[in-house]
């Protein structure tokens, strides 16, 4: 390489310059997917702040009726959950997608099998896509007993807000919290011992940090219930949350700490201390 080209480009030997495209490549995918499941989040919470039921389901929005469900409120709510999810977890898997589209290059360097990272990316999104289904079973359970306020996606009931926080805080102390956190803050271990080849193993990849990643977070999830199901604020506040546990280097410590707060968020609750 000439001594007259730029610096930056003589620090790169080939390979690197091809995974730094590759990385802008899904980075780029990452924000686009994130980007048009917020643009659609945030279009249903406007257009439901000020309307009543009828005016809501009459323009084709999320929120079922105050009677029984159809089938269109069944598929609207889960629309609605799926498209949420998607916008709240893919960035909080961007280190994952990021090592696995590495992991993949290199191998393709090495004249081995190749996978698009979209394949591993759909594993992942089908997973929260199942917890959208179970969400939007628990959202169709607690409003057929009264104690949803659909037009906020918030418990109306004090008992069942407590007992969710006070679980919220107890899971953040759990095994099964750091046995799943710990494979998603080691995206290269992950690799390294789950690795499948071809297409369905890059899928089956995908749907198992999915679950991982679900069995982390999805206590965490289930607090919209007290939050807000159509909560902005709290949703972009519980989706950067997440991604701090996963990034930061005391994600653990993070937990434990937001596990007490939960905790006893709850349980002033429960006892009447707060409403």
């Amino acid at each position: 390489m000439s001594a007259t080209q730029p610096a930056v480009w003589r620090d790169f030997t080939p390979i690197e310059a091809v995974l730094k495209r590759d990385r802008a490549v899904v980075v780029s995918g990452i924000l686009l997917v994130a980007a048009l499941a917020w643009a659609y989040t945030v279009f249903l919470a406007y257009d439901m702040d000020g309307m009543d039921m009828g005016s809501a389901m009459g323009n084709g929005i999320a929120m079922p009726n105050v009677g029984s469900w159809s089938a269109v409120d069944w598929g609207s709510m889960f629309l609605m959950w799926a498209v949420m999810m998607t916008a709240m977890m893919v960035p909080t898997a961007a280190p994952m997608i990021l090592v696995f589209a590495t992991v993949n290059r290199k191998r393709q360097e090495q004249q081995r099998p190749f996978v698009p990272t979209s394949v591993f990316m759909s594993g992942y999104i089908v997973v929260w896509f199942g917890f959208a289904a179970v969400a939007t079973a628990a959202n169709w359970g607690l409003h057929a007993n009264g104690h949803l306020d659909m037009m906020i996606g918030e418990t109306t009931s004090v008992y069942v807000g407590g007992a969710l926080l006070l679980a919220a805080g107890l899971f953040q102390w759990s095994r099964l919290k750091y046995a799943c956190l710990s494979h998603c803050r080691s995206p290269l271990a992950f690799l390294m011992t789950d690795w499948r080849e071809g297409t369905g193993g890059a899928l089956k990849m995908g749907l198992r940090h999915g679950t991982y990643c679900v069995g982390c977070c999805w206590v965490l999830m289930a607090l919209l219930f007290v939050l807000g199901v159509m909560n902005l604020v709290w949703i972009a506040a519980l989706a950067g949350f997440v991604l701090l546990e996963k990034v930061v280097p005391h994600g653990q410590a993070l937990s434990r700490a937001s596990g007490i707060g939960l905790a006893a968020w709850g349980a002033l609750m429960l006892s009447g201390v707060i409403g």
